[in-house]
């Protein structure tokens, strides 16, 4: 039976806390070139990270996972985290940053409503950075449903907003 309830508007997505094997190898990703800050530690088996000055978006801890396997990727788990940057300009400049660094994008994705380019952290969890289009840009079914696609994302154009 399908619930009543919907969740309040403004509702999201708080933040999200992961098992890593190698704490430092997660902060050197996460930190130094994805570019969070560093808001706390809890002795060397957890780490909270932010943008923007919030008490932590990114949780990383060691506490299972120590010198673990990463997770198998024909299992149930998480997917990818998704990283909401606010401008196309922004979205560019972590693109270059990845790329002027060498670090592996294994994807790059134009979905109509947003623009986004995919990676794995060093445990091999998938990243998704992304940037919404404005919703007067996003297109629409007859039945008034969202109309997202898959089209490879041109990233040469997306540099264009670094010039």
């Amino acid at each position: 039976m399908p619930s009543t309830y919907q969740a309040p508007a403004g509702t999201s997505v708080g933040h999200i806390h992961l098992k890593v094997t190698d704490l430092e190898r997660s902060l050197k990703f996460y930190r130094d070139l994805l570019g969070f800050e560093l808001t706390t530690m809890y002795g060397d088996q957890a780490a909270f990270l932010s943008a923007g000055g919030y008490h932590h978006h990114i949780g990383l801890n060691t506490w299972h996972s120590k010198g673990g396997a990463p997770a198998p990727q024909r299992a149930a788990g998480l997917y990818h985290t998704a990283f909401l940057y606010p401008t196309r300009k922004d979205l560019a400049k972590i693109v270059k940053r990845l790329i002027d660094n060498g670090y592996p994008i294994s994807g790059a994705s134009d979905h109509g409503v947003s623009e986004a380019i995919y990676l794995n952290d060093p445990d091999g969890n998938g990243v998704e950075l992304y940037r919404d289009r404005p919703k007067e840009e996003w297109n629409y079914r007859a039945d008034g449903s969202i109309e997202m696609v898959t089209e490879p994302l041109d990233i040469s154009d997306l540099l264009k907003e670094l010039t």
